[in-house]
């Protein structure tokens, strides 16, 4: 995300969107009521109501929006920003209802009446440099799974089978086997322009790939680690082993499964931790939470319920404690370990007695 303009004594940030992870950020941080400015296509109707020949067109407008509804998906790689219009052209009536498609080189500026530090944060966070292009692979000697890191969690790219039989020459098929595997990472590495590979496999397997392993260029980037299956669920282990913190240290999506790992550590020693909207709710309201949890699914689920404002003043209250508020993707295993304490929960600076 690029920020072309900003000026929080207005309230106002214009971005350029460059990426489909820029659009995760977005949908986090615009809210009901926040006003959205910038160009769209309307359809005008041309020529008087009484005339039959009366037409329709799709035509380039400026528009400034009331915020009524913000829907993420990433499957069509758009973010849906619905609003009143309370500004535009002579021929868009005031308050009628409009829909900004955002997707990719689409410009915008966001105002709020107050901005949160977290949010602030999410902005600057999207406008770095793009993050580490990262694969991972788990594979053993028939199956592997590759997948691509993501800010909003991973993307399983492509799943490949071997051809492994007892009567079959077994190490002669393992090694036709590394080989196509070798060259798909190959593939990626040109495609993605990869910083690091993480290969992962149960026992040896990984090893024996590496003995297949010319290209010295990819070799330098690979990060051996160990998981205890082939499956997609392996990449969440992958994540959470200590040989990849390191090449995934200045990734998010680490960051979020640490915060949740910290959250069931505290909730394990019936400590410092709260969860559930009520209960953290109470805590903030406390001035003892450290840091809230809250995954974008939770998110958007009030938002659909017409339910936010309880989050909203939730979130405020934190963000005026000097608590941290941390976004956690439902994407991934933290956030569906989150989802399942009700989507919101929190690490707190002192125990509450009830």
């Amino acid at each position: 995300m690029k920020i072309i303009h900003s000026d929080l004594k207005k309230g106002e940030i214009k971005v350029k969107v460059e990426n489909l992870d820029d659009l995760w950020y977005l949908n986090q941080i615009i809210e009901k009521n926040d006003l959205v400015k910038g160009k769209t296509l309307r359809k005008i109707k041309i020529g008087e109501e009484t005339q039959r020949k009366q037409k329709t067109v799709k035509k380039p407008v400026f528009l400034l929006l009331q915020v009524t509804q913000v829907e993420f998906s990433k499957t069509s790689n758009i973010l849906r920003i619905s609003g009143l219009v309370k500004e535009g052209p002579e021929d868009v009536p005031l308050d009628s209802h409009h829909t900004f498609n955002i997707e990719e080189n689409s410009i915008i500026a966001v105002i709020k009446q107050k901005w949160l530090k977290f949010q602030i944060n999410k902005i600057k966070e999207a406008s770095k440099e793009a993050t580490a292009k990262i694969l991972i692979c788990v594979h053993d000697r028939e199956e592997a799974y590759f997948a691509l890191m993501k800010k909003y969690g991973y993307q399983v790219l492509t799943n490949i089978k071997g051809n492994v039989t007892k009567k079959a020459d077994v190490k002669h098929v393992e090694s036709n086997f590394y080989r196509e595997v070798i060259k798909q990472l190959e593939e990626y590495d040109k495609r993605y322009a990869l910083s690091k590979i993480i290969l992962a496999s149960p026992a040896f397997w990984k090893e024996e790939l590496m003995k297949e392993l010319k290209d010295e260029n990819i070799k330098e980037k690979i990060i051996l680690a160990t998981c205890s299956s082939v499956t997609e669920n392996a990449f969440n282990e992958v994540l959470k082993r200590p040989e990849t913190e390191n090449a995934l240290k200045q990734d998010r999506i680490a960051k979020e499964f640490k915060h949740v790992e910290e959250l069931f550590a505290e909730i394990s020693k019936n400590n410092l931790a709260s969860y559930g909207l009520k209960e953290t709710k109470n805590a903030a309201t406390s001035g003892a939470v450290k840091t809230l949890l809250i995954t974008d699914s939770f998110i958007q689920k009030k938002r659909n319920e017409d339910k936010y404002e309880a989050i909203e003043e939730t979130m405020k209250t934190v963000d005026s404690t000097k608590g941290d508020i941390i976004i956690i993707s439902s994407d991934h295993e933290a956030g569906k370990k989150l989802d399942g304490l009700g989507g919101i929960a929190a690490i707190l600076r002192f125990k509450l007695n009830y």
